[in-house]
């Protein structure tokens, strides 16, 4: 199972990706059937989730069959519940990059105007580079922009563009890949090559890895960052087993002042 869909992950397109691996995950979902993980997001349990990565290293336990949820997502929609006001507040919702385990649900929501954006995905309402929001400033109470910032050219960018278009005390996600052992974040324009970024960079798209300093990048876009352990400091090992999350990931929680 994990070659098939490490192989399918590497050599189909991520557009046609998003509009039928849904349909493949639920039949998969039938030889899961259990109660030992369950899905925050979509409330769906299961013996364990299907196995996700794009490499012969990929994760056990990670992907929710029935909503496409990986444990960034999981992560994510606890910390909606349990740390903001999210599901309750009138809001109006910028989503860049809009993942398929949210879009729906946050849709449905009356309490958001929810609008999804991104430069290529089908998914998305409005196609947009993020280097440029087609949307004046101060207009969205909140943002989620979520494994974007090591594929695009200008970061600090893409981070002030956000930081734009949030009125005055509104909060943005902004999540990235992470290796703590880097102090500081580690980029090299030289390396080109696909196997060569992937190699350091983790995957073959991606032009730089984040280090440490991440939440210090994110304040060069103008933002008032909280470094978060939520997973760390205020769940259970219970909870983070049951819901097969991300032990050492940090919620990067952005304001705009």
């Amino acid at each position: 199972m994990k070659s098939i869909i490490s192989l399918v992950l590497r050599y189909i397109p991520r557009p046609y990706l998003q509009l039928v691996g849904h349909w493949v995950a639920r039949f998969l979902s039938i030889f899961y059937i259990g109660n030992n993980v369950e899905c925050p997001v979509c409330e769906s349990h299961y013996r364990k989730f299907l196995p996700y990565g794009r490499n012969t290293s990929s994760r056990e336990n990670a992907l929710c069959p029935s909503c496409l949820s990986l444990e960034r997502h999981r992560l994510m929609g606890l910390y909606l519940k349990r740390k903001t006001n999210f599901f309750s507040a009138n809001l109006k919702v910028l989503h860049v990059a809009p993942e398929y385990c949210f879009i729906d649900r946050f849709e449905q929501m009356k309490n958001l105007d929810y609008i999804t954006a991104d430069i290529e995905s089908p998914l998305a309402k409005v196609k947009m580079d993020i280097h440029s929001i087609p949307f004046p400033e101060n207009t969205f109470d909140v943002a989620f922009c979520n494994h974007v910032m090591e594929h695009v050219d200008d970061y600090i960018l893409a981070i002030s563009e956000l930081h734009r278009v949030l009125k005055p005390g509104g909060w943005a996600l902004i999540q990235s890949p992470q290796d703590m052992k880097y102090e500081v974040t580690y980029e090299d324009v030289t390396i080109t090559d696909p196997k060569e970024r992937e190699k350091y960079f983790l995957q073959n798209d991606h032009l730089r890895l984040f280090g440490r300093n991440y939440g210090r990048e994110l304040e060069k876009g103008g933002f008032t960052v909280k470094e978060d352990r939520f997973v760390m400091d205020e769940l259970t090992k219970a909870e983070v087993s049951r819901y097969a999350l991300p032990g050492e990931e940090i919620v990067y929680f952005c304001q705009k002042q």
